[in-house]
């Protein structure tokens, strides 16, 4: 990490965001390259005709002013509690709120004494995600890093009112983690039922240890597990694309991930949407499917970091930019799906957490993203809303939704 961005997001105490650090560019727009021909089979078009998206047409506004917590990595609505969600701290703590601003917070876990979370390290508790059929099991599942070794853990608690029993904890999975950076973090459902996981490729600079284009190892990867038979462990899905491949890790999904941040699924397409961090020059946004290779570290967003290499062979970047004017590291957000902003319809929307930009892409075609706002603040992660509707998450400690300007 160069020294600048070190300084910056090590004093902020983001985890997982590692970038770069030129900072003295004017605001640049995000650059497109070439999408999957496939593409413009996502979202359908909105009914009627909204207005065009306009550069900088948008801007944030504080919410949820009880859910304000430090160092927040993470925002879910509770299925079954009408109007409530769960935010995540990264020291451990998950606090249930009332989105429409009521009551006072309540604490629905403490896991500080299971984790590492260094405020100088990529390192924490680092994802949440509810069971499907939370209403009826009340199981959570958590991602977070322990220490003695250092590790990526994935395990499932059982809940009473939303409350969980720490004493229920079953561990799914453990991973190995090299350095204290590039962790991932995220953990979500897919509409298929199964639990996926994002994965950096281990961490430390220019991956050393060559894990991004690994099958043979987890990091650097998302992965697809069965977690639905209970119990410890988890049960390898018969149709993950490399289950037939001799030396490869049948849990992965797709790979060639350097810091796999946040992903998320399109509620109305199922398709699956990433932002992953870049290291010098390029943060970049993909559209993942089933057996990618996303080129690192033989590519970075639209570039060779290798002499010849055959960007052929990759799946390229739905939208990329450069690490310039303030930017540092990609924040993946959601495809809009909520009713304020009919414009936005179809739209996936992610932010910079060093500059504070958002844009959106349209997920119908290869268009240039739009630049929806610059907000100033520093931008952790994004949550959704059951109503579709979506909002900021600051690591200055403050959530935010979206506005007009």
């Amino acid at each position: 990490m160069p020294v600048v961005a070190a300084a910056v997001l090590f004093a902020l105490a983001v985890p997982a965001c590692e970038g770069g650090d030129d900072d003295s560019a004017p605001t640049a727009s995000p650059q497109v390259t070439s999408v999957p021909t496939d593409l413009a089979a996502g979202a359908p078009s909105p009914t009627g005709a909204p207005p065009p998206l306009e550069q900088n047409g948008y801007r944030i506004a504080p919410a949820i002013p009880q859910a304000g917590f430090a160092e927040m990595l993470g925002f879910r609505a509770i299925p079954g509690d009408e109007g409530a969600a769960a935010t995540v701290t990264k020291p451990g703590r998950i606090w249930r709120v009332d989105v429409e601003g009521g009551g006072e917070p309540e604490l629905l876990a403490d896991l500080s004494s299971l984790l590492i979370a260094d405020p100088s390290r990529e390192e924490g508790l680092l994802g949440l995600e509810f069971s499907p059929t939370f209403e009826q099991d009340g199981q959570a599942y958590v991602h977070y890093t322990a220490g003695n070794p250092r590790r990526g853990v994935i395990s499932r608690f059982a809940t009473a009112d939303g409350v969980f029993d720490l004493a229920s904890e079953e561990i799914i999975l453990e991973v190995e983690q090299p350095f204290p950076n590039h962790n991932g973090g995220e953990i979500a459902f897919g509409p298929d039922g199964m639990l996926y996981i994002s994965l950096g490729d281990g961490g430390d600079r220019f991956d050393p240890n060559g894990n991004g284009q690994n099958l043979s190892t987890l990091l650097g990867t998302l992965l697809r597990l069965d977690v639905s038979q209970g119990g410890s462990g988890y049960e390898v899905p018969s149709d993950n694309p490399f289950v037939d491949t001799a030396g490869a890790r049948p849990e992965i999904y797709a790979y060639g991930l350097r810091n796999p941040w946040r992903f998320s699924f399109d509620r109305e397409t199922g398709d699956l949407w990433v932002g992953d961090v870049g290291q010098n020059e390029w943060e970049e946004v993909d559209r993942v499917v089933a057996g990618g290779n996303y080129g690192w570290s033989v590519v970075e967003g639209p570039e060779c970091l290798q002499s010849g290499c055959d960007q052929s062979a990759f799946e390229p970047p739905r939208a990329s930019y450069p690490l310039e004017g303030g930017n540092q590291a990609v924040i993946g957000g959601y495809v809009y799906r909520g009713q304020r902003f009919p414009e936005l319809l179809g739209w996936y929307l992610y932010g910079d957490f060093g500059s504070g930009r958002i844009w959106a892409a349209n997920t119908r075609d290869a268009s240039e993203p739009v630049l929806l706002a610059t907000t100033g603040v520093p931008i952790s992660s994004f949550g959704q809303l059951a109503d579709g509707e979506l909002v900021v998450l600051s690591f200055s400690g403050a959530v935010y939704t979206l506005e007009r300007a």
